[in-house]
Formats: C-alpha cells, structure tokens, sequence
C-alpha cells in the first residue's frame, strides 16, 4: 500500500475498471480460442458412409456451389403461399423447399417504408437461403421433383398437404402445418401399395449461400445445433467449415441449422431418431443438416415421421416456450454467453419494465435504479469509507512527507490510522466488482435480444441497441457527413464522461501523482471508449454515474473535510514498537540439560 505511495481505494478501482474492460470486450472472445471446449468423439465410420452416400445436390452431405440444372429449370415451378401473422412467403413445390420467408413485423431498418427482414430467399438471388425435407433411398423423391399440393395457402388454420408418387408406386406426402409464430411442422409419410418392403431414410437441411451478415465479437453467427444436449456453436464457426472440412457428429434428436444475430433456421428430426450431424460447405455454400435411422415400409403397409422448423426472430420466450415444448435446448439460440445465469434475469427484468412503462429508456433507468437500490447497503459501506478517507487523507499525506525515507513506517502508521478510525480502503471494491457482471449482462442483451432492437427512448434515440446518432463533430446532423465510430462522439457518451468527471472530483483524491494523472484522463477516455457502444448502455452507465454522485454529495454532507488540514507537525504519529530482544539478535539462552537444568 503505503511503500509505493498508491491509495488502496484507487488502486483497486483501476483493477476493476480494467477487468470490467476485459470481460466487456475479450472474454468471450479469448474463450473461444484459449479454453475450447472438449472435442466430439468421432462418430461411428457407419454413420459416416451413410451421409457420404446421399445424393447431391442438396441432400445430406452434400453441399454443392450451385444447384443442378434442374433445380434451376423449377424456379418457376407452382409455389404454396405462406401466410401467417408474422411469417409471408411461399414453398417451391420443385423440391419442397422452404425458399421464400419473409418476417413483416420486422423491419430491416428504421425507416418507415423499409423492407421486411427477409431470412429465406431464392435460388439465385444473394444471399439464398432455403430450408427442406425428405428422404434418401431408392425410390425416394428426387431433390427437385414436383410435388403436388392440395390447396394453394398454408396459414395457420388451414394444413397443406403435398404428395407425390414414385414411378414403383409409393406415394409420398408432406402434411406441413404452421403456428401462429415461426414453427412449421412437417408430418412426412410412406404408403407403400408394392409386393416389397422398402427401407428409406428420412432427412433436413438448412442451406445458404455465403455468410451471414452482422457477425460480432461475443455473437456467435453461422452454423449451431444441439447435438446430445450440447451446444455446438463456437467450435463451429464459418472459417471451420472453410478450413476444417466438414464437422460431423451423431445424436439422438436434437436440432442444428443456422443463426444470425437475431434470426434463426433450425431443423427439428423426431427426438427418438438417431442422426447423423454434418455441417459442411463447397464453393460458397453451407450447410447443416441430418440423415436419420433407415425406416422399413412394409408391403402393403405405410410408415411416417415427424420433423420440424423453425424459421424467425429468437424471441426469448418464444423459444423458451418451444423448448419447454420438446425441441431441446432451443433457447440456447441466443448467443448469451458464459454470464447467461445473470443475463438472462436482468434480461426478463429489463422486459417487464419496458412492457410496463412502455418505453425502452424509463425501463432502463428503472433497471438502474432497481440494481442501485439492491447494492445500497454495500455501496452506502463504500461511500462512507471514501468519506472518511477524505477525512484521514491529510493525515496520511503528512505520515507520507515525514516517512519518505522508511516506507516500512509511513505503512505501519498508515495501518494504525485505518484502526483507529476504522476505515476499510478495500471498501470501494466491492461494489464495483458487482456492478461489473451486471454491466456486462446489460451489454449482452442490447446487443443479441431481437425485443430489444429498434426500441426507442426520446427525442433523437430512436434506437437504444444502436450507438447514439447525435454528435457535435457534423454540428449534430446539420453537416452531412458521419464521423468513424471511434471518433463519433454522441450526446450520451459526452454525458458519460462529464458525469464520470464529476463523480471523480467528490473522491478523495489520489496520494500518488501518477494515479492523479491517470484519473484525470480516464473519464474522457471511457467517453471515446463507449461510442461506439449501444445508446442504451451508455444511457445506464450515465444514470448510474448520476445516482453515484448524489450519493456521494450526502456522505460528503455528513462527513465534512476540516477547513483547514493538519499539517505534518501538529500531526501524532506514535512510535512503532519496539521489537523484542530475540527479534532484535539478543544471545538466546543455552539450551536446557537433559535432567532440566540449564548450563551456566
């Protein structure tokens, strides 16, 4: 403490602001990579050969740069309408395939005449995506032939059945229902009118072209699934897939497709099939999919499976309730990271405040003020431990001047002092090493939750999960020009700085002129540091920052600063001890005879 001239109540803020930097933008992100996760067992050789042996050019196993030929011939083909309250689209009946979705509620930007987020498209357009289901044998459909359809529309009342029949006579049907949300459900069955049994193997696959847009640090984008009970998402990254090979796995149910920031395509087999996993890309491609267990239709006889899939915006309680409903572990989909335990509370809290105020920045400040109130037994602890500091600063200044030369002494005086006036210099710590899993838990869910995305405050903050628009560097829009990140310093982050300044200038101040200087440059440095981060952060941050200062005006009121400091001679400091005559290198006394005397 004392030997290098450093206040323990300053030096151990710095700790926590710095840790609180680290876990902010790089734990996720050195997890990652320096402490991954056990590898997967090779899957049985089985298994393997099963997937490698599907037939292309987009079933199981084998993703292709483009379709075949007559894939592309049926992009014209009769097409099933979707719709539902928040799903619009169609079903290429060439294939089945699930290639047209868009989400109407939501937007892609703020605009009001801005196009809804699509999340399937065509083949041939950018950024293709589609998801599809069948089966892989002989006999089986091709992968793009034409199914007929039983009504034009699918909504959620009103089921659609596709069938088509196989030159040996087997008929095949898809009965695809949808809910209300962005779960299909998807009835597959065989009947089998021939003289033979005949085995077949049911598949599901999500498929895109290129990569998905708006991958970040600490969220992850690209393939993911549930194989097993576990999440496979951080060791499955795009670049993986590019320079790895294909990832396969085996599982007994589960899920797997592929996520954005805030949407997902993920295909559902039957839970007690047995699957084989692969994620895999070619030539731009990429894909997810399964191959499950061989089904055996008996002559005469008929056989089905369900699968299913989801298609939409990871709503968190959407997908906690189809978890809760049998896909596992869907809600798994949004990327909380390792302080899912804490994030996903503060989470729900931040919600149900925003669905009872109405209003996405009275919901965060009434989360500041909530988070505030729990901590103030603990904060109230460290405010009136720096207010005492305040009070013994002098003193320890003038311990520091008249000991300059015995480091040992100034440290041994200055323990006296927190005695004496029992005084915890450890006491600030604590509370900002709390507030840092809290603020972290606030930066995860801005950044990954789809309810909270284009939710605005006031005036110009139309969108607290974006960085505040307004900064003085364009003269607050009038110049129309957009400053880089870095640099583009908004109302918020300003604010931020300002109230950190603020608040550091009620602290007792630092005894070590180095510390001073750091603590004086580091307000404007957070206020650069958090630009570029979500206005509703930075609106949290200032609020806590503001809360702070009015509580640290109230202790400061309660403990004054005498109007005239002691000066070092006035100023008792009191002699250590002195050691004893053994620590001293006193002779120590002969050791004793054996009978107990001891030689003279």
């Amino acid at each position: 403490m004392a030997q290098d001239n450093q206040s323990p109540d300053t030096k151990n803020i710095v700790l926590a602001v710095l840790l609180s930097s680290i876990v902010l933008i790089g734990w996720t992100f050195l997890a990652e990579r320096f402490l991954p996760a056990a590898p997967e067992p090779a899957p049985k050789a089985a298994a393997t050969a099963t997937v490698a042996a599907a037939p292309a050019p987009a079933a199981p196993g084998a993703a292709t740069a483009a379709p075949a030929p007559s894939v592309r011939a049926a992009v014209n083909a009769p097409r099933v309408r979707v719709e539902t309250p928040r799903l619009n689209g169609s079903i290429n009946l060439a294939g089945a395939r699930f290639d047209d979705l868009v989400l109407p509620t939501h937007r892609q930007t703020l605009e009001k005449d801005a196009p809804a987020v699509r999340l399937f498209a065509r083949t041939g357009s950018a950024n293709a995506q589609f998801a599809q289901f069948g089966w892989v044998g002989a006999a089986a459909p091709p992968i793009d032939a034409v199914w007929t359809a039983d009504r034009p529309v699918l909504t959620p009342k009103t089921p659609v059945t596709l069938s088509w029949t196989s030159p040996q006579g087997l008929v095949f049907r898809q009965k695809i229902s949808v809910d209300s949300d962005y779960l299909f459900t998807v009835e597959q069955s065989i009947q089998n009118p021939g003289a033979q049994a005949v085995s077949l193997q049911p598949f599901g696959l999500v498929s895109r072209k290129g990569e998905a847009p708006g991958a970040e640090v600490n969220v992850h984008v690209g393939p993911i699934g549930v194989l097993d009970g576990t999440l496979k998402d951080s060791d499955l990254e795009y670049e993986t897939l590019r320079e790895d090979g294909p990832q396969r796995f085996t599982s007994t149910g589960g899920w797997l497709g592929l996520t954005e920031k805030y949407w997902l395509a993920a295909s559902v087999p039957d839970q007690k099939a047995k699957i084989a996993a692969s994620f895999q890309y070619a030539g731009g491609q990429y894909q997810a999919d399964w191959l499950a267990g061989a089904i055996t239709v008996p002559a005469g006889g008929t056989a089905s499976t369900t699968v299913r899939l989801f298609a939409g915006a990871k709503e968190v309680d959407l997908l906690d309730r189809y978890t809760e409903a049998g896909i596992p572990r869907l809600d798994k989909a949004v990327s909380w990271g390792w302080f899912e335990a804490i994030a996903k509370p503060i989470f729900y809290l931040l919600d149900w405040l925003f669905k009872f105020t109405g209003n996405f920045g009275v919901a965060i400040i009434g989360l500041t003020l909530i988070v505030r109130a729990l901590m103030f037994p603990i904060a109230n602890k460290q405010y009136e431990s720096m207010a005492k500091m305040r009070l013994v600063g002098p003193r320890m200044k003038a311990i520091q001047e008249k000991y300059k030369d015995d480091k040992l002494r100034a440290q041994q005086e200055m323990m006296a002092i927190y005695k004496t006036e029992k005084v915890n210099p450890l006491a600030g710590c604590l509370p900002i090493l709390l507030q840092i899993p809290i603020f972290y838990a606030l930066y995860k869910t801005l950044l990954i939750s789809i309810e909270m995305r284009h939710q605005p405050f006031v005036l110009w903050l139309q969108d607290l999960s974006a960085p505040d628009p307004l900064t003085p560097l364009n003269l607050f829009g009038l110049i129309a020009w957009q400053p880089p990140a870095f640099i583009a310093l908004g109302v918020l982050p300003i604010l931020l700085g300002v109230t950190m300044w603020l608040q550091q200038r009620l602290n007792p101040a630092a005894l070590d002129p180095v510390q001073q200087q750091v603590f004086a440059i580091m307000p404007w440095l957070f206020m650069f540091f958090m630009a570029p981060f979500a206005a509703g952060l930075q609106l949290y941050w200032t609020v806590n920052n503001l809360v702070s200062i009015v509580q640290q005006l109230y202790m400061n009121r309660k403990y004054p600063v005498p109007a005239t400091p002691p000066s070092a001679a006035v100023i008792d400091v009191k002699p250590v001890a002195a050691k004893p005559a053994a620590a001293q290198g006193a002779p120590k006394p002969p050791p004793p005879r054996p009978n107990g005397r001891r030689r003279k």
